[in-house]
């Protein structure tokens, strides 16, 4: 289990050629790269805050909850923090299973739980202005499914 949070960019491809070498006996991996999108207006910049220790504590847990939901032989999750701009690679989760319910389950349920309940706080700068970005009731919803 592997947890970055960090103000460095990632190459996704090679985080998930070392993933992927280091999951012995695993049948499945799944990964997940998130890219920063571009907001009406054109994004100039999002900035991403975080309360060092906190958000890595918070998440995880959410990885130790992922592990004793699912059958898996491995987890990484990668975020960055700091200044972004559209198209930047923003987070990434990668899982591995023996089989492949539990990676793409596992991959889906902490994606679902990192845009949710990971204390992060964004602001989206474009021309026009800055506003904080406020939790969305899909995203709420999502977490449904999982309880």
């Amino acid at each position: 289990m592997r947890l970055v949070v960090d103000t460095a960019p990632f190459d996704a491809g090679a985080e998930l050629n070392a993933f992927s070498a280091d999951v012995a006996g695993a049948g499945a991996i799944v990964s997940f790269t998130g890219i920063v999108r571009d907001v009406a207006g054109g994004l100039d910049l999002m900035r991403i805050e975080h309360y060092p220790g906190m958000t890595e504590k918070a998440i995880s847990s959410m990885m130790e909850d992922a592990k004793s939901r699912f059958s898996l032989t491995n987890v990484l999750v990668i975020h960055r923090h700091g200044d972004l701009h559209a198209d930047d690679p923003i987070m990434m989760v990668a899982t591995a299973s023996r089989h492949r319910v539990d990676a793409f389950q596992a991959a889906e349920f902490l994606m679902d739980y990192l845009k949710s309940r990971a204390p992060f706080w964004k602001k989206e700068m474009t021309a026009d202005g800055s506003d904080w970005v406020a939790s969305k009731e899909e995203d709420e919803d999502a977490l449904d499914r999982w309880t």
